[in-house]
């Protein structure tokens, strides 16, 4: 296969793709004209697909089986489709046309990547034995489509690894970076409701301040993570809301503070929980408060693997050249593709999409983002060199 030449023949079906699903978004798992479309398209190439049977049955698990010789493995590649409750500021001719929903972080163009890479691998299955599962996933921006897709079917049972992307406007137009170790972070979402007792301001030795004990545990919280973990081993804890109290001459019972903690290591994502019990609780036992806590793990870190990453490694000198490849720092960001890589061996990739000239670059959730589709072919190329050098092997 002239891999170069396939590329270059899918372009224009790639980009016209993108465009046509930028301008129908569909929000987390609500994309049931997304599903179709994609269902369709796959009809079309004559590749076979399933969609998930649980609700709200979007997504769609396509496959392609090769038809060289060889060992009969499985690998997959993922998308994700869904869109954001953003509405679109853009002056594109295909701007969307549901009000209040907009592809702001390039989930179109990823669905569209993995279009293209379907239509190559379909025509060219003398390439690669085995077979390669297509992954258009539901429900990315709210943390829950990653593990929705993997109860749908056996795919992820059979699978060896599996490889995914993100177009990225912090990284350069025709740069890709793909590296082993943590890519992207944890995002943890807590609430802490403090119980105290109210009184008048004027006594407060007759009360418990809520206040005052929510404003220690925000302060011991910031230095849990300064004094308890590794600095090389970074990790944030932000309080983004506190709430409490209603008249100023009335000492507080109540308080509520929600945050989010991010942070790269599993390390850290075995202990921070029972770290946060052990010091909110230090401190309300020290004032006589009690306290309720709803800590949940919506994401956890994003981590490749060494071997998948030579794989995409060298799936980009093929796709793009060396000189394509830009290494990044990682990015605080979460991102569900994490609970494959937790199960599976796998690599995700970022492929840049930032070009001021062309007005790309606002930043990702911003209702003025757009991408410089002149990297989409490359990016649908990793998909395609990914499976069919994982699949060689």
């Amino acid at each position: 296969m002239d891999l170069h030449k396939a590329l270059a023949d899918v372009e224009d079906y790639i980009i016209a793709h993108r465009r046509y699903l930028h301008q129908h978004p569909e929000t987390s798992f609500k994309e049931v004209e997304t599903t179709k479309y994609i269902a369709a398209e796959l009809d079309k190439l004559g590749v076979a697909y399933d969609i998930p049977t649980e609700e709200p049955k979007t997504g769609v698990i396509a496959y392609i089986d090769g038809t060289k010789e060889g060992p009969k493995k499985a690998v997959a590649l993922r998308a994700d489709i869904d869109a954001l409750n953003v509405t679109e500021a853009t002056d594109l001719d295909f701007k969307s046309q549901n009000v209040g929903a907009m592809h702001a972080c390039g989930h179109d163009a990823h669905a569209a990547m993995l279009l293209g890479a379907a239509k190559v691998l379909s025509e060219h299955k003398e390439a690669f034995p085995g077979r390669v599962y297509l992954i258009f996933q539901p429900a990315e921006e709210v943390g829950t489509g990653a593990e929705y897709m993997m109860r749908q079917g056996t795919w992820f049972d059979e699978i060896e690894s599996i490889y995914g992307s993100h177009v990225w406007n912090n990284l350069e137009v025709g740069k890709i970076n793909v590296e082993a170790g943590p890519r992207m972070a944890a995002a943890d979402w807590f609430t802490i409701k403090i119980h105290g007792k109210s009184g008048h301001g004027s006594q407060p030795h007759e009360t418990i301040d809520a206040v005052l004990v929510g404003a220690e545990v925000v302060n011991a919280l910031q230095q849990l993570t300064a004094r308890n973990y590794n600095a090389f081993d970074p990790c944030t804890v932000v309080v983004g809301r506190f709430e409490s109290g209603n008249r100023f001459n009335i000492i507080a019972g109540e308080a509520e503070l929600e945050g989010t903690n991010r942070y790269f290591s599993r390390e850290i994502s075995d202990r921070i929980e029972g770290d946060f019990h052990r010091v909110v609780k230090g401190i309300c036992d020290a004032y006589g408060a009690t306290y309720d806590m709803d800590y949940n793990h919506i994401i956890i870190p994003t981590i490749n693997w060494e071997h998948e990453t030579d794989i995409a490694r060298g799936a980009l000198t093929k796709v793009a050249g060396d000189e394509a490849f830009k290494s990044q720092e990682k990015v605080t960001g979460g991102e569900d593709f994490s609970y494959y890589l937790e199960k599976k061996p796998g690599v995700f990739a970022f492929v840049g999409t930032y070009n001021p000239e062309k007005g790309c670059d606002a930043p990702h959730h911003n209702e003025h983002f757009n991408v410089d589709e002149s990297a989409l072919k490359n990016g649908a190329g990793m998909y395609v060199q990914y499976a069919i050098d994982a699949l060689n092997q």
